[in-house]
Parts: structure tokens; sequence; C-alpha cells
């Protein structure tokens, strides 16, 4: 096995095994379905992508395991990191505690939704690496790197960041939680921020970058920002 096979299912690994103790650990319970289906849907999801990555695009694959505030450059950046880190586990670890400690009040109908709307996050990011080949973990601009405004980009510019706020958004409601969602704005918020750090390095680092904004006026929504 390669360094970049070790890295990949090392990272995999820890992934699902940090999701799966935030969830049963502070739920203190294996009894929460929401929890197995929400981790079946994210594993199903994580290790399709990866796989096409391994076949068609080991580059990119590379570039996505080196992520986390440790492996940015960019002191702002490894901020925006850990900030984004801390939402995401309250995001999971809210819905737990509240699974343990009061009944859960949302409808079975919202919970299918919410496994919806993660796998759906997880389709536009697939259709982003599908369409851009350094769509890296870290904001970084490679030597060889073009701007891409096809797929995706053609309707936002940040298409991945709006795929994850999606998976975002639907994570609370698969694992049945309403005050879970409160932590959205906090994470949109971090989001907002990183893109614009982005934004202002891509706009001095990659050649056409500026074009390409003025014909992709939104960054995340059509039609709203």
């Amino acid at each position: 096995m390669n360094q970049l096979a070790r890295k990949t299912v090392l990272g995999f690994m820890q992934l699902i095994i940090g999701l799966g103790v935030a969830l049963f650990a502070s739920a203190w319970t294996l009894d929460f379905w929401q929890a197995w289906a929400y981790l079946f849907v994210f594993v199903v999801s994580s290790a399709l992508i990866t796989a096409y990555l391994w076949r068609k695009d080991p580059g990119l694959l590379a570039r996505r395991v080196n992520a986390g505030p440790g492996a940015e450059t960019d002191r702002q950046q490894k901020l925006i990191q850990v900030f984004a880190s801390i939402v995401f586990i309250g995001a999971i670890v809210c819905p737990a505690l509240e699974h343990r400690f009061s009944a859960s009040a949302v409808p079975l109908p919202v919970v299918i939704a919410g496994d919806g709307l993660v796998a759906l996050g997880f389709f536009i990011v697939f259709m982003v690496f599908k369409e851009n080949s350094f769509a890296a973990a870290t904001i970084v601009v490679a030597a060889e790197q073009e701007v891409v405004s096809t797929g995706p980009y053609a309707i936002v510019r940040h298409p991945m960041y709006a795929g994850a706020l999606i998976l975002f958004f639907g994570t609370p409601l698969a694992l049945g939680s309403w005050r879970g969602l409160l932590l959205f704005i906090p994470m949109a918020l971090v989001i907002g921020w990183r893109l614009l750090n982005e934004e202002k390095l891509l706009s001095k680092e990659l050649s056409g970058y500026l074009e390409y904004c003025s014909k992709v006026p939104y960054r995340l929504v059509p039609g709203i920002w």
C-alpha cells in the first residue's frame, strides 16, 4: 500500500470513528437509529467519492487528504478551520445530547429529508470534484491551475461550499434535532469568512479570476449572494 492509500484509508477511518464516537458517546446509547441512518449515508457517500477520485483523479485525492487547520499555510485560514471544526462537532454532539435527554420531536419525514439533504450536499461536492481537479482542501493556487467556469461553477463561484452548507443543514434534521439548526448560522458565517478570504487570494494569484467573478456574480446562492 503506497503513501496516498495509507493516508486516505487512515483519514477515512479516523473520520468515521470520530463521528461514531461523538454521536453514540454523547447519546450514551447505541439505540439511536437516526445516527445509524446518518452514518450510513455519510459513509456510503464519502466512500463513493473517494473511490471515484482514487480511480479517476488521484492528484485531487492527494490534495484532499491534506486537510484541517494544520494543513493550512495562512494564519487566518487556520483560525477559520478551527472554528468550522468546532461548529461541525457541535452539530453532531447537540442532536446526540438532545436524543439522550429528551425525546425527539422531529417527524420521520423530516429526518428522511435531512438524510436526503446530506446526500444532496455530497452529490454537489462530487460534481465539483468532477469539474475541478484543483479543489484542494486547503487554500492554495497551483502553478498549472486555471479558472473553472463550467458545471456548477457556472451557477455560483463556490459550489463546494454551497454543497457543504446543504449537507450541514441536513445533519441536525437527519439526527432528529431542531435545536441543532441554530448552529447553521455560525457555520454559514464561517464559510462566508473563508470564501471571502479565498477570493482575495484567487484574485491576486489566479489569472482570469476577476473576469470570472464579473460573469458569475453570486458566491453561494443564485440571485441572493
